[in-house]
């Protein structure tokens, strides 16, 4: 598992190099799905056993990791650096180069490392497969669909000039207000359940836990403190679970 903590804060430098060179910090974001990808298949071909298990550990990371990179590259490629960055940039002053690396780059690093924990472990180590563990790539299944199709409903609502100022309240939308971190967090649930039928040892729930701890406690109040500004959002706050699909209670 070293060589894969190295490999991920390695990464992380090149970034934090480039970022301080052209003064934005905020193409870490470009990087956050696609170092996932890049370390899995790094200790796929360092290990030298390309098993089953690996394989399909790798190949669902990868169609994770890939549309995410596009996505924000898409967006982001060529902007400004995002104000979060900006404003960090200006409170952090004449530290702002270590900081950055630290509280920035050093910090998505070992957050990345934690959550691909458990597909460094399989890729690292001869695990027999076990096809049980199929239930955890169905998981993963519907965990894709929800971020996919949330992402892709809530690019459609942002484009139709009909709907400027109001609330998605509709599609996988009325189910949970954040369908896309649901779906993020269901994947990584569903690989560390994979791995873990897998032979792999328990104490990698670290894996989930972390990404479902950034998702849920990070990620989703401050879009939530965004969204409050919409007309209709004390009804739909009230109708609709903030992250797991569907009340569970009355």
């Amino acid at each position: 598992m070293l060589e894969a903590l190295l490999i991920t804060l390695g990464y992380f430098t090149l970034f934090f190099i480039v970022a301080t060179l052209i003064k934005n910090n905020s193409i870490v974001d470009i990087g956050w799905g696609f170092g996932f990808v890049l370390v899995s298949w790094i200790l796929f071909f360092i290990s030298g056993e390309f098993t089953i298990t690996k394989l399909i550990v790798n190949i669902v990371v990868s169609l994770w990791g890939l549309r995410l990179f596009y996505s924000i590259l898409k967006r982001n490629i060529f902007e400004k650096e995002d104000f979060r960055y900006a404003n960090w940039r200006k409170q952090w002053g004449k530290w702002v180069i270590p900081r950055a690396f630290l509280q920035v780059f050093m910090l998505q690093g070992t957050l990345q490392f934690l959550i691909g924990s458990a597909t460094y472990y399989i890729n690292m180590n001869n695990v027999d497969f076990n096809y049980v563990s199929l239930v955890g790539i169905v998981i993963w299944i519907v965990g894709y669909y929800y971020e996919v199709v949330g992402d892709k409903q809530l690019k459609n609502h942002v484009t139709n000039k009909e709907n400027k100022g109001k609330l998605l309240v509709t599609g996988l939308w009325k189910q949970t207000r954040h369908p896309n971190y649901f779906g993020e967090a269901f994947m990584w649930w569903g690989i560390y359940i994979f791995a873990l039928l897998n032979g792999v040892p328990f104490y990698f729930i670290i894996s989930p836990l972390v990404i479902t701890a950034v998702l849920y406690f990070i990620s989703t109040p401050i879009l939530e403190k965004n969204m409050k500004k919409y007309e209709g959002w004390s009804e739909y706050e009230k109708k609709t679970p903030m992250f797991i699909p569907f009340k569970l209670t009355k």
